[in-house]
């Protein structure tokens, strides 16, 4: 399975950017974004699981939308009202076997995308 992320960029705060991560086979029960900012461990960002239901994190909730394509293989992030503690590399994830509980969990994850920066400056 591979994964390829994109849409990464620089901004200014209040701006918006959207990333997009396509996979390259499909039936996930969930498809996930994670970041990772300097000197940071990994962090949750959101998720949607194969019935749509989605998840996320207090950081982003309410500027951040998760949505993916009909095929569900590939998932968006669109991210408004950046801020400057949203700077990080963003990856997404995949996992077909992962359960409720663990769905915010990077290491629980079999497949990963080789990320892409987001920078917002102030």
């Amino acid at each position: 399975v591979q994964l390829q992320a994109s849409g990464g960029g620089t901004t200014q705060a209040g701006g918006s950017l959207s990333l997009s991560c396509a996979a390259s086979e499909r039936n996930f029960r969930y498809m996930t974004w994670f970041r990772q900012a300097p000197g940071k461990e990994r962090e949750f960002v959101a998720t949607i699981k194969n019935d749509g239901a989605t998840d996320y994190a207090d950081s982003v909730k309410g500027r951040s939308t998760i949505s993916r394509d009909n095929a569900k293989t590939t998932v968006y992030l669109q991210m408004n009202n950046l801020k400057p503690e949203d700077t990080a590399v963003y990856y997404c994830a995949a996992s077909r076997t992962l359960i409720a509980s663990s769905r915010r969990s990077p290491e629980q994850y079999s497949f990963w995308g080789q990320g892409t920066q987001v920078t917002v400056s102030s």
